[in-house]
Parts: structure tokens; C-alpha cells; sequence
């Protein structure tokens, strides 16, 4: 029976734990950890009491794929950290490809957690990378150092922030961490494929948005993914494609896997809803991302996560400015958009619209999964022993305005879609950190969190 007495803090409402939905639950809350969940009139005495009501009180959401420092540099995980908190996310797992040097040796890791410790508003833990300058040199650093992954591409947007891995270095790493539980994850398309439509779009005149998602097609995507998985079956690596577009990538998965690979996919909530033949001409550059939002793939996408087969879906949030979209070739135009506000209303919309427990679905794919994922021990579950870490929901049917993010962008391909809820309230390791309007906490009071012992396949039975 757990210790209830000198409580800090008992929240009530309808909380969502691993096993079930508890109306009418509470939270018990003390140093910052969970100590206790119930149901019912009858809670412990704490500190301080805060009744939602009928609220749906989640996990804190972890993002498992953020750019936090695309576009300012270190200084943009400050207004990265703040959007989060103001859409229940209280962890972000971010990306390498720092601007304008990628996280590829200890130094630029020790760079970025005093960063975190200077600016974040949020938790975050970090991949790696390695380049051709590094090889495989520095990635024992970075292990012992505590990032939770690696991740390269095999298309090169920047010759120094996002080369491109071939390869030779690719089965390199994988030997790296084949005896690890650390996953690899891939950028995947092919670049010569994608390279050639590219010039072929250009040489005919061809620059609008659909003219993107033909140039970069699935099968640069499943070229790029199968080798991929192809090299992890040989080395034993965990190897995890980013973001599968359609339910081909994830038939490739499952099919390795059943192989004896150890692979998993990820794809993003864009792709859960956007598709190229209804949204592009609405929204043009404003839906440019890479891989491409295509036509028909939603659909197969949904009966993927509803079959199991996605280990979970992330934002894929970029800091780019809209000025960054606004060029007269789609082709020019920045890729990726932002996400971390609006991750857990959207997913939560999208699986209650096809009538699916919405609330326990998104505590998985957004919050346990990618925790058990990237060794997140504390994280991911409202569960004693857990960061206290929690997204309160209120449901009803609220317009998005991009005016309001606070992201530092104030632009959004979201922007005037209806959600049917929003978060009120997000709390930190016991302390509310956003009330609905404002950003409670301090640059600095996020935490760089190392990856713990435990692993997606030591956990794999947790996970389904």
C-alpha cells in the first residue's frame, strides 16, 4: 500500500492509466512523482487539491521527433519548449540536425544540455548523429553521454547539418549498436531517385505542391527503407525509419521483422490526415514536408496503428518560419511545419472521428509508446513511481488559431481546423507549467534527461 500522507499535490478528474479510463479518479502526486491513482469521492488529504471535473487528465505527451533548433539555433528551444507546453507536451525527443552543426561528437552534446539547461521550458532528451568527419568515433561518447538514439539520412538536405549517410557508414553505426538497445533512425528516400524527378519537375516548369510529392515518389521511399531494413537484419541493429507515409512502409517493417529483424516505424500526425489531392492546392508550400504528404495514404496509415504496427506517431515539429515557405518554386520552399501545439488535439480529433477510444489512444502513441521507446523510464504513463507529467483535456469543439501558438512561429497548416479539445492545464513534475493562456515556468526549468537501461525489445511485451 503506497505511503499517502504529506501529499503535495491530488488532482481529480477522468485519468487515463495504462489499464483503464477512471472517471471520477485522482492522482496523487508528492516530490514530484505520481504515488498513487484511485476512483472515487473518498482521495487522500494533500497540500493542495485541484478538481477538473469531467476533464481528461493524460500523460504528459513525449513528442518522439522535434527540430527545436532548425531555424535560431540553441536559442530556439526556448519558444520550441513553450509551444510544447501549451499542447500537453512535456517531453521532447529531439533531433541532431542542429543549425548550423549537427550533434556528431560529446562537445556539441555538452553545447546543447547547457542550452536545455539555459532555455527549456520542457524536458527534452536528444539523438545523435555521426557524419563522415566523425564515423563511428564519437558514438560511445554520446552513448555514455546518454542520448537515447541516432539518426541519419539517406538524402542530403545540407552538406553539413543533414548530409547524407550512404551505406557503408550506415552498417558502420549499425555494428556500433547491435549489441545496444539504442535504435538507429533514417531520413528515408533515396536521393538519387528524388534528385532526378526533381530536375525533371524543374526542366518542365513544374514548381506547384504536386509536383513535390511526384518528384520525391514511394518508391525513393520503400528503396530507401528496405535497404535500410536490409542492413539491420544483417548486423542485429534496431533500425527505425522516421516517418513512414503510407502503409507500405509499414507492410516492409512487419515483414523484416518476421524475418528476425529487430526494426520498428514511426510515422507523424501530418500524414494521419493531410492528403495531397485534397489539401495541396488549399495549402501549398504550408503542407511541404519530407517524405511528402501523398494522395490516398491516410486510410492505410490508420488501419496500420490500429493493427499495432506503429511503434508511435510524433509531430516531426520544424522551426521554420513561414517566410521560410513563401518562394516561388515549391522546390525552394523550406520543408516541414510545426506540430508541437497541436500533436495531441489533432491525434485526439482524428481517432475520435473514426470512433476509436480516443483517449486511451493517444496516451499510447503519443505518451507510453515513444517513452518505452527512446528509455524513457519516467516518463510516458500515469502510473506510481512516474513523473507527475500531465495534459489536462477539455472536451467541446475549438477552432485552432495560429495567432495564439507560441511556438514563435504563429503559422500553422492547422490553422481554422476544429478540434474537439484543448489543453487547459500541463504540469511538469508536479508544478503546473501552462493554465490554458500562460506559461507558468521559467526558461531552464526543463531537464535533459539521458536514456535509461531499458529498451524497446527488452520491453517489447510493455509496448503492445
Amino acid at each position: 500500500m503506497a505511503d499517502l500522507a504529506n501529499l503535495d499535490l491530488l488532482l481529480r478528474g477522468t485519468i487515463v492509466t495504462p489499464e483503464a479510463t477512471l472517471e471520477n479518479g485522482w492522482i496523487a502526486v508528492r516530490g514530484g512523482s505520481i504515488v498513487a491513482t484511485g476512483q472515487g469521492a473518498e482521495a487522500p488529504a494533500a497540500a493542495q487539491t485541484i478538481d477538473y471535473g469531467e476533464a481528461l487528465i493524460l500523460p504528459g505527451v513525449v513528442d518522439g521527433q522535434t527540430h527545436a533548433t532548425s531555424c535560431k539555433g540553441m536559442e530556439g528551444i526556448a519558444e520550441t519548449t513553450r509551444g510544447a507546453l501549451a499542447g500537453g507536451v512535456t517531453t521532447l525527443v529531439d533531433m541532431p540536425f542542429d543549425n548550423p552543426l549537427p550533434l556528431d561528437r560529446l562537445e556539441r552534446l555538452t553545447e546543447k544540455t547547457a542550452a536545455i539547461a539555459e532555455h527549456a521550458h520542457a524536458d527534452m532528451a536528444l539523438y545523435g548523429t555521426a557524419t563522415r568527419e566523425t564515423g563511428t568515433t564519437e558514438m560511445q561518447a554520446l552513448i555514455d553521454a546518454g542520448v537515447c538514439a541516432f539518426k541519419i539520412s539517406s538524402f542530403e538536405s545540407s552538406p553539413t547539418r543533414f548530409p547524407r549517410i550512404a551505406a557503408d557508414l550506415m552498417l558502420d553505426m549499425m555494428e556500433v549498436l547491435a549489441d545496444t538497445d539504442l535504435p538507429l533512425g533514417l531520413h528515408n528516400e533515396d536521393q538519387e531517385i528524388v534528385r532526378a524527378r526533381m530536375a525533371e519537375a524543374r526542366a518542365a516548369g513544374r514548381d506547384g505542391i504536386e509536383a513535390h510529392a511526384e518528384a520525391r515518389p514511394m518508391a525513393a521511399e520503400l528503396a530507401a527503407t528496405a535497404q535500410f531494413l536490409a542492413l539491420a537484419q544483417a548486423s542485429g541493429a534496431h533500425a527505425h525509419p522516421v516517418h513512414l507515409t503510407g502503409a507500405e512502409g509499414f507492410a516492409q517493417v512487419a515483414a523484416f521483422a518476421g524475418l528476425g529483424a529487430r526494426v520498428t516505424g514511426e510515422t507523424c500526425v501530418h500524414y494521419l490526415c493531410l492528403d495531397a489531392a485534397q489539401d495541396g492546392a488549399r495549402l501549398g508550400a504550408r503542407m511541404k514536408v519530407n517524405p511528402p504528404i501523398r494522395a490516398g495514404r491516410v486510410e492505410g496509415l490508420w488501419q496500420a496503428i490500429e493493427a499495432g504496427q506503429v511503434a508511435f506517431t510524433s509531430s516531426d515539429h520544424s522551426s521554420w518560419p513561414i517566410d521560410n515557405k513563401l518562394t516561388a518554386s515549391i522546390f525552394d520552399a523550406g520543408a516541414g511545419v510545426p506540430g508541437l501545439q497541436t500533436l495531441l488535439p489533432l491525434f485526439y480529433t482524428l481517432a475520435e472521428a473514426r470512433g476509436l477510444d480516443a483517449a486511451q489512444l493517444a496516451a499510447a502513441q503519443l505518451c507510453t509508446r515513444p517513452a518505452q521507446f527512446f528509455g524513457l523510464e519516467t516518463k510516458g504513463a500515469i502510473a506510481p513511481g512516474k513523473d507527475a507529467d500531465f495534459a489536462v483535456l477539455e472536451r467541446g469543439s475549438f477552432v485552432f488559431d495560429e495567432a495564439s501558438a507560441l511556438d514563435g512561429l504563429k503559422w500553422s497548416p492547422f490553422h481554422g481546423d476544429s478540434f474537439g479539445v484543448r489543453v487547459t492545464a500541463t504540469y511538469l513534475r508536479g508544478a503546473q507549467v501552462w493554465d490554458g493562456t500562460n506559461i507558468l515556468s521559467a526558461p531552464g526549468s526543463g531537464r535533459y534527461l539521458a536514456r535509461g537501461a531499458t529498451g524497446w525489445f527488452s520491453d517489447q511485451g510493455q509496448a503492445q
